[in-house]
């Protein structure tokens, strides 16, 4: 079995960024969860990489600042 090495760069911000399909700007995500590469047009794994990586405009914007989390559904908080 040959061992796949995954290299990493870093975004303007610092952080750490995998280059993988997870990472990359091509790939989409099926509703059944499979991974397809957009330009190869092609089933993926979430480790696979080529030389056609772009980072994905979420990592770009990772360790940026000023994000918000919502919660879905929650309307009040109560702590006794």
């Amino acid at each position: 079995m040959e061992k796949i090495r995954i290299t990493s760069v870093r975004n303007a911000h610092g952080v750490k960024v995998k280059r993988c399909c997870a990472s990359c700007q091509h790939k989409c995500v099926e509703a059944d969860g499979t991974r397809v590469c957009a330009l190869k047009m092609m089933v993926v794994e979430q480790k696979f990489k080529c030389k056609q990586w772009q980072m994905s405009d979420g990592m770009k914007n990772a360790g940026k600042g000023g994000g918000v989390v919502r919660l879905k559904g929650t309307t009040e908080i109560i702590i006794h």
